[in-house]
């Protein structure tokens, strides 16, 4: 059965690494996997996690399972936290827990293919690879609306909405609720409204990945969009996930909420959404969530978290700042976009032979396609990084 297989392909993030291992420089830089480092180049344990997980070894009573659904405290504070304490989404809204963000958008993808059997989806170009992945995985059918013009980088809005139009009420639209992967180019407040005109006309459904939240502008700044399209649409689903903004990466700390058209509804789904769980992984892992609810449901050490989340958002963005200006006038091309973008990621822009340029001649390791994960630069390394993409965009 499996002498005859042939060589799988190889992940593209994963062959990355296999590059960077092999690079005996001592000033490779790796802006490749999505992972916040800190400005010493290590990808640290938060001060509230390390402290919610010691409370844990003293007063957890018992590690049975819980159920499908994961921790209740975790669900509640996350819907809490996409919505606001008391909102009516809030209200009206239920969450499950799941592993990881990937996790989370397996179960949605796989709720929507049983509600809508013959609807699409439609995702961005571009979007995060694994998207059409697993998406495709459940039997879906895809159609990908313009988003990000390469060249500028800026959005295809116009262009965006007229393909949008074509959704019918058994489509689903897929949107990035911030800090979108790979491009960092978002959609602003007047466009969210746009968006969810457009979804109440043509009665599609919505999916967010709301994979970086608090890591663009704030909390309150990167849930607008989403608490809009709560506040005008019916229903809604938000696939979740805490890998970045607690960076609990390994521990695959995920969730997927259910926006009803009321507190009934949004029962019904959850309901129904139960043995979909199941049937992928039955039970979630509890440590990483019971870390999030110990973290989210104390005063003190919400706080504490907030604090750590700013000093990661406001380096991200410091590093986006100092890229861009060093980048300013040393090639034809405008990178200011890099400044105006928020999260983790940017996209280059640059040829495949300008990133093989970046990881032979100048020790840097960006993905094939140009993408950037700008937490992997520090002020160590951020000029020397930028003159290696002038240098590769003006050959």
């Amino acid at each position: 059965m499996f002498a005859q297989l042939p060589d799988p392909p190889v992940d593209p993030i994963l062959g990355l690494a296999q590059l960077l291992a092999s690079d005996s420089s001592p000033d490779k830089v790796d802006l490749g996997i999505g992972i916040y480092n800190d400005e010493n180049g290590q990808a640290p344990v938060l001060d509230c996690v390390k402290a919610a997980e010691r409370w844990l070894v003293e007063n957890q009573p018992s590690k049975r399972y819980l159920s499908s659904a994961g921790h209740p405290e975790y669900n509640d504070h996350t819907r809490a936290l996409l919505f606001g304490e008391g909102s009516d989404a809030h209200q009206r809204s239920r969450t499950i827990q799941a592993p990881g963000g990937t996790g989370a958008l397996r179960l949605a993808s796989d709720l929507i293919r049983r509600l809508r059997p013959g609807g699409r989806i439609f995702v961005p170009g571009p979007t995060w690879p694994n998207h059409p992945v697993l998406l495709k995985a459940s039997g879906h059918e895809l159609v990908v609306y313009p988003y990000y013009d390469l060249a500028t980088g800026a959005l295809r809005f116009d262009e965006m909405m007229a393909c949008l139009a074509g959704m019918t009420s058994a489509d689903t639209l897929l949107v990035h609720g911030c800090c979108h992967n790979p491009t960092g180019a978002d959609l602003d407040l007047d466009q969210w409204g746009t968006v969810a005109d457009i979804v109440a006309k043509t009665g599609s459904g919505v999916l967010v990945d709301l994979a970086y939240l608090g890591l663009g502008d704030g909390i309150d700044e990167d849930a607008a969009g989403i608490r809009l399209l709560a506040e005008r649409l019916p229903e809604m689903i938000v696939a979740s996930s805490y890998s970045k903004n607690f960076a609990v990466y390994r521990e695959r700390v995920g969730a997927l909420t259910l926006v009803g058209a009321n507190a009934t509804d949004a029962a019904l789904a959850h309901a129904h959404t139960l043995p979909v769980a199941r049937t992928l992984y039955s039970m979630p892992p509890d440590h990483g969530a019971a870390v999030v609810a110990r973290v989210l449901g104390d005063a003190d050490m919400r706080r504490g978290w907030e604090i750590e989340l700013r000093t990661m958002r406001d380096r991200i963005n410091a590093m986006r700042a100092r890229l861009s200006s060093r980048l300013a006038g040393q090639s034809a091309r405008d990178y200011s976009f890099i400044a105006r973008q928020r999260g983790m990621f940017t996209m280059l822009g640059i040829t495949p032979e300008g990133v093989e340029q970046l990881r032979s001649d100048h020790h840097v390791y960006v993905t094939n396609s140009g993408r950037v994960n700008i937490a992997g630069l520090n002020n160590n390394n951020v000029d020397r990084v930028a003159d290696a993409i002038a240098a590769v965009s003006r050959d």
